[in-house]
């Protein structure tokens, strides 16, 4: 009796509550962090949105240089890192501001590969990157990004704001949202395996 009693009460406790798990499930991939100036801000491959996003955060002087990867977008038909150059120069971005990488990545560790690689090629000392990406996709970015870079590198991490992307924080509301957040938890458990040494 007790048992069921007891099972009772979570039930009701998850109905009665059932936005504030929600949101807490969906906020748990979010990590944003108060930015400081650093020497480059990085722009994981996606949408215009993020481009955009990292030119604001440039232009308020929070990077020395903006950073893409992302190689070739089936999708748009054209090369993520040219393409978001394209339209960093029509914001006014100088062209000794803006690098790229347009080798072919399938994967959010590849574009942290490739990240490290320009980092270590850089004649400069780079010691600080901000990340740019969606907010549902910060939570495994940071973690893969730490591992690639070490310690070396101060990361912080900078989510486009919920107004400027399709996505909405109360996610399971919204049928993008909803199949983001339930990819990123998949991809998140496939990380944690696939990139433990």
């Amino acid at each position: 009796m007790k048992i069921i009693a007891s099972l009772a009460i979570v039930i009701i406790a998850l109905m009665l509550f059932r936005a504030q798990w929600l949101l807490w499930v969906g906020d748990f991939l979010i990590v944003q962090d108060t930015l400081r100036p650093a020497d480059v801000i990085h722009v994981i491959a996606g949408d215009d949105y993020r481009t955009e996003y990292a030119i604001q955060l440039y232009e308020q002087g929070f990077g020395e240089h903006l950073f893409f990867t992302g190689g070739w977008c089936k999708v748009h038909q054209y090369q993520h890192g040219e393409h978001a150059e394209e339209i960093a120069l029509e914001e006014g971005v100088p062209l000794d501001a803006i690098a790229f990488d347009d080798s072919e990545v399938t994967s959010t560790y590849m574009e942290a590969e490739r990240l490290k690689a320009w980092i270590e090629s850089n004649p400069y000392p780079i010691r600080s990157v901000i990340l740019v990406s969606d907010p549902f996709h910060m939570r495994r970015a940071r973690w893969i990004y730490r591992k690639v870079l070490g310690n070396q590198i101060r990361l912080q991490m900078a989510p486009v704001p919920f107004d400027l992307t399709p996505y909405q924080r109360t996610w399971w509301k919204n049928v993008e949202s909803r199949k983001y957040v339930q990819e990123e938890y998949t991809k998140l458990i496939y990380y944690l395996f696939r990139y433990q040494y």
